[in-house]
């Protein structure tokens, strides 16, 4: 008797308990034997429900759940699944392994304003979302004790669509947050937010062994502008973003108390979150503690992680309007509204200075580190001045960002690895053995994956380009035309990411009759496959997307352009692991870290970046191509935009036509181009072994919260 056969049928209501249960802990999101239940459930209702595990189930028929509860084999894969998540929080992680009993009461607290943890859950924007959902599952995987703070956007961010002319059309979903595993936790905590006490219900989603409190307003004790603190991410004026962060910092501060959860290390993930600092001073001061010394206290204990080099990305804000929405808490802490807002100067005592949320993190917090190294040295120096000495001495440091690979490789991807090079992602450590024997693989397997991977995104492409087209009203032709669109086997070059202008989306076309030519080739051709998304307040950004749908539909490009919307996790997995090389222009040295870039080497893809974020940290020559050099770091605007353009695309068109194209087309009799496929696996030997968010984790918890706990004082 097989192993299926000795599982026995069981009733409908059990199998709708059990899918339940797999769904309530986000572990199924990157682990195969939790997502592919969900998926055999209804393939065409998982794809509809952007692969939602308990959407997906209530979308099934009746009849096909009651047909699958006695279907042997199916019944097995889901207890097999449940096992699978049992072993897994049952396992002494890596932390549990090494920590002492001094650590015993180590628990991090962290702050962020987005969290991209899978594409059904859409509350995230773009990078700094994506990596504090990977922090999340690799602390998970790692053991670090780490707890989230958040906040439950109803809309999320919003739906992108293009218009016939490709203006972006912003459409607000209203959420169903029973479909994301969401569990009340039936407290609730009264936040004092200007002059009104705001309601926030505590929710708690959990990411593997990591617990993530999400708070919700919209609630009708609420009034209507309160209920709309937690209605959109980024989506308001100055003054309600202004407050969405103090729900988030001293909502959440309150929300981790009511539920019983003792931090004693806070992580701030960007600026936003620089209020739970400042609530936790508060905190202290009101046990008994002198104010200055509550400071201490809490910065001692305070990790910062700062994310932008662009001055627009540090919020500002009227110290009037940061003192009215903070006057409870500055009565409580005896702070004046002046010496509340020298809290967020640069320079104390000057009135004509704003608050800066940036600058409270960066004074009540005792580390501070960039996402890559480059932009530790750009942070030294931007922040000099508020800490007075030269940038060589500015006590910021760096931990270069990482992506949690089981999140981002492809299955297919996975066994290749796994049974090539005895790559194994299941083991709960910082370093992931086998990707230093990728350039051991066999060359003709290793080509048969990237021409899977390739044709697979050529046909994503052009399901989703005709759903665009059916979506706008175009006639049969042009939906028809949609099929032969791109081409299998033609090298693919890829762009996604937030259209951010200091990104340059556009900047390949910048000579367009030269990028022609080199896409039109018939015996070499190239195509290039475009997504993303700007804030909807962004016109400029916005303007460059439709610039890029504007090509897809230039007769130059027709066939071999294509701007794929609606720009989310699941587009960007598509992207990476099919794309051939990944492209990367933004100004440096403007891109903090990126992540985008980290994902194409798990599959085989290779990088073409500007010298900017990770990527100075990554290259050697060979696992890539490096756009331009760069002997400094320099203030991007003092430099002519239209020069640094001209050279940079310039650069671009010389490593395509004098580099990557040869390499990619020459091919030997049995059609492998043994010099592209050397780069490639050099690329997946030397990349992701490094690049990921355990090792990125793992040195957050040696540099940062070790060290925070050891001296908290607290």
């Amino acid at each position: 008797m097989s192993r299926a056969q000795s599982v026995p049928s069981i009733r409908v209501d059990e199998l709708i308990t059990h899918l339940r249960d797999l769904a309530s802990n986000l572990w199924w999101s990157w682990n195969e034997e939790g997502w592919s239940v969900f998926q055999t459930l209804d393939p065409s209702e998982w794809r509809a429900t952007n692969h939602s595990p308990l959407g997906t189930l209530e979308r099934t028929s009746p009849a096909r759940i009651a047909a699958l509860a006695c279907d042997p084999l199916f019944v097995k894969r889901v207890f097999d699944g449940l096992a699978a998540r049992a072993a897994y929080l049952g396992e002494r992680a890596w932390f549990q392994r090494g920590a002492s009993v001094a650590l015993a009461g180590l628990r991090i607290g962290y702050f962020c304003s987005e969290y991209g943890l899978h594409e059904s859950i859409q509350q995230y924007a773009g990078g700094l979302g994506i990596l504090a959902g990977d922090h999340l599952k690799s602390a998970s995987d790692l053991g670090i004790p780490l707890v989230a703070v958040g906040l439950a956007y109803r809309h999320g961010y919003y739906i992108q669509q293009i218009a016939r002319d490709g203006s972006t059309v912003v459409l607000y979903p209203d959420y169903d947050f029973a479909r994301w595993g969401i569990e009340d936790t039936r407290v609730t905590i009264g936040c004092p937010i200007g002059a009104r006490i705001v309601t926030a219900r505590v929710m708690r989603m959990w990411v593997g062994r990591v617990p993530l409190y999400l708070l919700d307003t919209d609630l009708k004790a609420n009034a209507p502008e309160d209920r709309r603190l937690t209605e959109g991410l980024y989506k308001g004026e100055p003054h309600l973003r202004l407050r969405q962060q103090v729900l988030l910092g001293v909502g959440g501060m309150m929300a981790l108390k009511a539920v019983g959860e003792k931090v004693t290390v806070l992580h701030l993930n960007e600026g936003h979150a620089a209020f739970a600092a400042l609530q936790r001073a508060v905190e202290l001061h009101s046990s008994g503690r002198p104010i200055q010394e509550a400071f201490d206290v809490v910065r001692r204990a305070t990790v910062f992680t700062t994310h932008t080099p662009v001055p627009a990305g540090h919020d500002r804000y009227d110290p009037k309007m940061v003192a009215e929405e903070l006057a409870t808490l500055a009565l409580r802490a005896g702070l004046s509204s002046d010496e509340l807002a020298d809290l967020g100067r640069i320079k104390p005592g000057d009135p004509k200075e704003t608050f800066c949320m940036t600058v409270l993190a960066l004074r009540l917090a005792q580390r501070v580190n960039g996402v890559s190294q480059l932009h530790g040295e750009v942070s030294r120096e931007m922040w000099k001045e508020f800490y007075g000495v030269a940038a060589n001495k500015v006590p910021i440091g760096s931990i270069t960002n990482g992506v949690h690979v089981k999140t981002w490789i492809d299955p297919d991807a996975e066994r290749f690895w796994r049974r090539t090079c005895g790559l194994r992602l299941s083991k709960q450590a910082p370093k992931a053995t086998g990707w230093r024997h990728a350039e051991g693989c066999d060359e003709r397997e290793f080509w048969h994956l990237r021409a899977r991977l390739r044709s697979r995104l050529v046909h994503f492409v052009r399901d989703r380009l005709a759903m665009q087209c059916k979506r706008r009203g175009e006639g049969q032709s042009e939906v028809a035309a949609t099929d032969s669109l791109l081409t299998d086997d033609a090298l693919t070059i890829g762009f996604a990411r937030r259209f951010a202008t200091y990104k340059r989306a556009p900047l390949i076309f910048h000579d367009a009759d030269r990028l022609a030519a080199i896409l039109s080739s018939v015996n070499r051709p190239v195509q290039l496959i475009f997504a993303g998304k700007a804030h909807p307040r962004d016109v400029d950004g916005q303007a460059f997307a439709q610039k890029i749908f504007e090509m897809s539909r230039d007769a130059r490009f027709v066939g071999r352009v294509a701007f794929v919307e609606e720009y989310d996790m699941h587009v960007g997995r598509m992207l990476t692991s099919g794309c051939d090389v990944w492209l990367n222009t933004p100004i440096r040295p403007y891109e903090a870290s990126g992540t985008s870039g980290m994902k194409p080497p798990l599959h085989g893809g290779l990088n073409l970046s500007i010298l900017d974020g990770w990527w100075p940290e990554a290259t050697d020559g060979i696992n890539g191509w490096s756009i331009g050099t760069v002997t400094a770091v320099q203030d991007a605007k003092l430099q002519d935009q239209s020069a640094r353009d001209g050279a940079d695309a310039a650069s671009v068109y010389a490593l395509l036509e004098e580099s990557i194209i040869p390499q990619f087309y020459e091919r030997d009799e049995r059609g492998l181009p043994h010099g592209w496929i050397a780069r490639a696996l050099h690329s997946a030997a030397t990349v992701p072994a490094e690049f990921n968010s355990h090792r990125m984790v793992a040195q957050y918890t040696r540099k940062a919260y070790l060290p925070a706990f050891s001296i908290r004082g607290s």
